[in-house]
């Protein structure tokens, strides 16, 4: 029987509704590829790419804004982003100790692309959590390649999620975690917009499910024990993206919500946690081609009054992704046989329902 998504289990985080996969590509032009690697008893790692349109992203910059909640961890390009408040090149997610790869890829990759011959500099955009747990991750085992195949992969429709792509060796809140995705579509009064969001969970706290407090029915929880509990430490990367016509300012408004909805799921962003988010607009009205980079321009740009709506299905979409994430999980065994669990979604969907939040 396949893993549950979170509303198979009627668990449906908030008011607005989802697109029609519940997922990132809910907004047309973004796609995602993803390379898994489970080889032998150690390698449990992987490599998770967005590409915000088809193009060439090089020539045809992508606004974007950029937020950490708690910097314990790595975002590489985040300077420039904050900066020009653009991104130049795909997303690539993949473990701590193989950003330079996913670099390296993204260099590559960018340079190869039609209409980039004489292009001297690459602000390679490249998030990652730590999957040491189940994973021999001082072996290193993403390459290059890698990241140029999760590029290739690159698609439209359903993301696999649980332990696929960068989050084959992740965990969160104790049990197994992975990637995860979700959407929401704003009324047509408000726009019509639709936003996205896709996560690499890796990280802890006390969990809570639609308001359920699953972590502590289930005894697994943050400082359950003991004061020195590292529990609520790990990673977190949110992506975001929308089709509204945002400016790089709002973008970055964006992102800072983002961690209102991991706030929802049991987070405290610990000491040692790096969470991350970067949001960008598909909106090809405020995409900053080489005909508007040459002189002054005028752009579409959605007024702050309209924000709050976006801000609303931030919050909504990054909390369900987590729990698809989690749900879509399986359990692995891995690095120095070490184990991490998939949560028991009889288990959740009971939790749930008896405090009587299912609302799916």
């Amino acid at each position: 029987m396949p893993s549950p998504r979170a509303r198979t289990l009627h668990i449906a985080p908030g008011i607005l509704p989802p697109g029609p996969l519940n997922a990132i590509t809910d907004v047309a032009g973004v796609t995602v590829g993803q390379v898994t690697l489970i080889e032998g008893d150690s390698i449990r790692t992987g490599v998770t790419v967005i590409r915000p349109h088809p193009g060439n992203t090089f020539q045809d910059k992508t606004p974007a804004g950029f937020a950490a909640g708690n910097g314990f961890g790595k975002f590489a390009g985040s300077t420039q982003i904050e900066e020009l408040g653009e991104i130049e090149t795909p997303i690539v997610l993949t473990n701590t100790l193989s950003v330079a790869e996913g670099m390296a890829g993204l260099v590559e990759w960018t340079l190869a692309q039609p209409g980039n011959e004489r292009v001297l500099s690459v602000n390679a955009v490249v998030g990652e959590t730590n999957d040491g747990v189940v994973n021999d991750i001082r072996g290193r085992h993403v390459t290059k390649q890698h990241v140029l195949d999760a590029l290739a992969a690159c698609t439209g429709g359903p993301v696999a999620e649980g332990c696929v792509g960068a989050g084959t060796g992740t965990q969160a809140f104790g049990w197994k975690g992975g990637i995860g995705t979700s959407s929401r579509v704003l009324p047509r009064g408000l726009g019509g917009y639709t936003l996205g969001a896709l996560v690499q969970t890796n990280y802890g706290g006390v969990l809570t499910v639609a308001g359920a407090p699953v972590g502590q029915a289930l005894g697994r929880y943050y400082l359950r024990d003991r004061l020195d509990d590292r529990g609520g430490d790990g990673s977190m990367m949110i992506v975001l993206t929308t089709d509204a016509p945002l400016s790089d300012r709002n973008l970055g408004r964006l992102a800072r919500r983002a961690f209102l909805g991991i706030a929802r799921t049991g987070s405290s962003m610990a000491n040692g946690s790096g969470d991350y988010a970067v949001a960008f607009s598909t909106a090809e009205a405020v995409r900053r081609t080489p005909a508007q980079r040459q002189g002054v321009a005028a752009v579409l740009d959605l007024p702050n009054d309209a924000m709050s709506p976006l801000f609303h299905a931030v919050v909504e979409a990054v909390e369900e992704a987590v729990y698809n994430a989690m749900l879509q999980a399986v359990t692995i065994t891995g690095h120095e046989g070490r184990r991490l669990e998939a949560i028991p979604a009889s288990e959740v969907e009971r939790i749930v329902r008896h405090h009587g939040l299912n609302r799916g």
